[in-house]
């Protein structure tokens, strides 16, 4: 029925009174609607977040999967956390569920619900991995197995199942998991993880950063507290092999993103290579640059490879710059001033089991000609030392990831103090090969 129609039929059986009594009625529900009051039908109203929102991933993945949200006061920083997958934060927000989602979400691995063979591709910007993943102290290749990808496996432990939660608060959620695990060698691990998430105020992010950030930025940080501790009889000793803490994210690649990773310059013959990049076959020039005291790695998903630097060459920070979307990633990481000894995760027997990297970043692209890609994503990696731990012994790696979205004016004085350069620099780094 129409309002007019409704005012003839009123005043037909009430009169002129009636008719001023509908016609106030009717204004009174027009301003409602136009004031968003209850009169207004809610289906009019689209609930649907934009896909690349951190709301679609968070609609997703709730469908699917428990999800632990970590916020902050003013719902603008927001960290998503699937208990079902190892405790691991899944994606973050630094503009509510209509900001740009940071991590990558793999959605046919979660859309399956089930292990998938050699690794459980789920995504996320920060899980909880092991090292080392090849060489003979190998976690991820059964003792005598060829080092290959047919013949790689993650643990299952730190590849399928959830992860209790010990204790949750508004801006902090712990995990505890129990596992028992046997390197390529035959030596058997028996540990438990203690993992913490924790979200960052504006204060912790600033005394990270060393300065306070433009207002005008949008920013999320958070950091995973890890702890394993030998709860075994024996001690965990180098002549049969030693684990450590390695935590990996996974971001959204872009045709134009760029990982940073500062280094430690000096000669070669004091310090050796600046960085492996032999993980996957050697990486062509136009996509890896050395420059003065930083790498400039690709990061566009397009083309399999992975860097590390080792540790006389790995600072405590890395990061990457998306100019696209101006977003600048800062990651930072434990690094004790006097360990020295890292797992080596290459495929291959090592001369050196304990010359491996700090921190790695791995660029996802087809496996093999003809064959997909894992993702594709983007990696940005750090290590704890290798753990040589006697029963009851524990040790202890942070992982830190900040996100910045806004003006590049505003990104440029964070770039320049953490990464050691310029955005300019990061953009031109690789630009004569795009």
């Amino acid at each position: 029925m129409t309002d007019a129609s409704l005012v003839r039929k009123v005043a037909l059986v009430g009169g002129a009174r009636a008719v001023l009594w509908i016609l106030a009625a009717l204004g009174a529900m027009t301003t409602a609607c136009s004031r968003g009051g209850d009169a207004m039908p809610k289906e009019s109203v689209s609930t649907v977040p934009k896909p690349g929102s951190f709301g679609d991933d968070l609609t997703f993945l709730k469908a699917h999967t428990s999800i632990k949200v970590l916020s902050s006061d003013d719902g603008r920083s927001q960290v998503a956390i699937a208990p079902d997958y190892q405790g691991r934060v899944m994606t973050s927000s630094a503009d509510g569920p209509g900001g740009t989602s940071y991590g990558y979400i793999h959605r046919p691995g979660v859309e399956a619900g089930k292990p998938q063979p050699h690794m459980t591709v789920l995504g996320g910007e920060d899980r909880f991995w092991l090292g080392p993943e090849g060489g003979q102290y190998a976690l991820y290749f059964a003792p005598k197995a060829a080092f290959d990808t047919d013949h790689w496996q993650v643990p299952e432990p730190i590849d399928w199942g959830g992860w209790p939660v010990v204790s949750e608060l508004p801006r902090e959620i712990a995990f505890e998991k129990t596992m028992t695990l046997t390197n390529y060698s035959g030596a058997t691990f028996t540990l438990r993880v203690n993992r913490v998430v924790r979200l960052l105020d504006s204060d912790a992010i600033a005394r990270a950063l060393g300065q306070a950030p433009a207002t005008s930025l949008r920013i999320v940080g958070y950091e995973s507290d890890n702890r394993i501790t030998n709860t075994g009889d024996n001690a965990w000793r180098r002549e049969s092999g030693l684990v450590s803490i390695w935590i990996l994210g996974m971001m959204r690649p872009a045709p134009e993103t760029t990982v940073v990773v500062p280094f430690v310059a000096g000669a070669e013959k004091d310090l050796g290579p600046v960085v492996n990049d032999k993980y996957f076959g050697a990486i062509p020039a136009d996509r890896l640059r050395v420059g003065n005291g930083a790498l400039f790695f690709r990061a566009d998903g397009l083309r399999r490879g992975k860097i590390g630097v080792p540790r006389p060459r790995a600072r405590e920070v890395a990061g990457s710059y998306d100019p696209v979307g101006h977003v600048l990633t800062i990651v930072q990481y434990t690094l004790p001033p006097m360990a020295r000894d890292y797992v080596n995760s290459m495929w291959e027997k090592q001369t050196q089991p304990y010359g491996g990297d700090v921190v790695n970043s791995y660029n996802d692209g087809p496996l093999g000609p003809g064959q997909p890609p894992l993702g594709p994503f983007y990696e940005i990696e750090s290590s704890s030392p290798a753990a040589a731990l006697a029963p009851g012994a524990s040790l202890q790696h942070v992982h830190r990831t900040i996100h910045l979205e806004g003006a590049d004016a505003d990104l440029d004085a964070i770039a320049r103090a953490l990464l050691g350069v310029s955005l300019r620099d990061i953009t031109s780094s690789l630009a004569t090969s795009r």
